[in-house]
């Protein structure tokens, strides 16, 4: 106590995100807000510059805005995870039994948010077929009629009213039903994937949509898993959350399993064994491919990591802090999926 200081009366304290004696102080949550906002310019530029950086030195030639077609394609998918992953897990938070059983109110929903930039970014890649595949320098170069006469054009029309759909459906008093506008949009991106003039083309197309599937699964269901688990924090009974995170693992391990075995079959149907190893580090494609099988792995590790802090920590819910990590590199992993789409697939040689 210093001289003259009133022994009765006490300082007052400083206020949060105000300022104290050391000057302005960072708002509560600031830190959470620049994290998302790296993470979110990061996840942006992997897909803007992602196909002229694989492309370097293998003596491929880009296809015109191959950047800009990369981020749609990984907004589409973005926008594709939440609203499954929103089903999904609320499904499983009302399965939960007894005790545990969920609370009647969840999360709000991303979904509408979700639609309506899926709908953007689709209404974008329609314009690009619009075109011939090309960018369009201005509206006159569009000829919408023209998606009408063409598969991909009609697959992109297919998506664009999927996507309307599914905002319909989010806001609505059945949001359930949005589950048929997203399976029509994977069902799409199979077929897209796949053209006609490809070898066995329906086997292809059946393995992107499987994987397409449990990859949205995976990715939405994480994120909406671990937003049911903040608003669960105050509960008087934590066991709830445990439990959730604990059935959404058992089912993540099995859409691990489908993801690694259509995965490596779509690889070896566009690079044969033999080639494999070349085309992986001399094509685009390949490079790209690689960087995504290396996130999977650090994917897997974090998910092993979550599910032993689930099984054996004291408190279970510490298995939220890999599970973060496990999203930030799952949307690494969307992003360069968007960028496998903008490059050219690898000869067979």
């Amino acid at each position: 106590m210093e001289v003259g200081e009133d022994p009765g009366v006490t300082s007052p304290r400083p206020i949060p995100g105000v300022t104290d004696s050391r000057g302005p102080l960072r708002p509560p949550g600031a830190g959470r807000a620049v994290a998302v906002l790296v993470l979110v310019t990061l996840a942006a530029l992997t897909p803007l510059l992602g196909p002229s950086a694989a492309l370097r030195g293998t003596g491929e030639a880009e296809a015109p805005g191959a950047g800009g077609i990369a981020l749609l394609r990984t907004v589409l998918f973005a926008a594709l995870c939440i609203p499954v992953g929103e089903l999904f897990v609320n499904r499983l938070a009302r399965s939960l039994p007894g005790p545990e059983a969920a609370p009647p109110s969840l999360p709000r929903s991303w979904s509408p948010f979700s639609a309506a930039a899926g709908f953007v970014a689709a209404l974008g890649l329609a314009a690009v077929v619009a075109t011939g595949n090309l960018v369009p320098g201005g509206g006159a170069h569009i000829d919408a009629g023209g998606l009408y006469a063409s598969r991909d054009g009609k697959l992109a029309l297919l998506e664009v009213n999927a996507f309307l759909v599914a905002g319909l459906c989010a806001v609505s008093r059945r949001p359930v039903t949005q589950v048929w506008p997203a399976a029509a949009v994977i069902v799409a991106e199979a077929l897209r994937a796949h053209p006609t003039t490809e070898h066995t083309p329906l086997i292809g197309a059946g393995l992107t949509l499987v994987h397409l599937s449990c990859a949205a699964l995976w990715v939405g269901g994480l994120v909406h898993a671990l937003r049911v688990l903040r608003l669960w924090r105050g509960r008087p009974d934590p066991a709830a959350g445990a439990a959730l995170l604990g059935l959404y693992a058992r089912v993540a391990v099995v859409l691990l399993a489908a993801l690694t075995a259509t995965g490596v079959c779509s690889s070896l149907r566009r690079m044969p064994p033999e080639t494999i190893l070349e085309q992986l580090t001399g094509t685009a494609y390949g490079r790209t491919l690689l960087a995504k099988v290396l996130l999977v792995a650090i994917v897997a590790a974090l998910a092993v990591w979550a599910r032993r802090r689930l099984r054996r920590a004291a408190d279970p819910l510490t298995a939220c802090t890999p599970a973060r990590a496990e999203v930030v590199a799952l949307g690494l992993a969307v992003a360069v999926s968007g960028v496998l789409t903008a490059l050219p697939v690898p000869i067979r040689w």
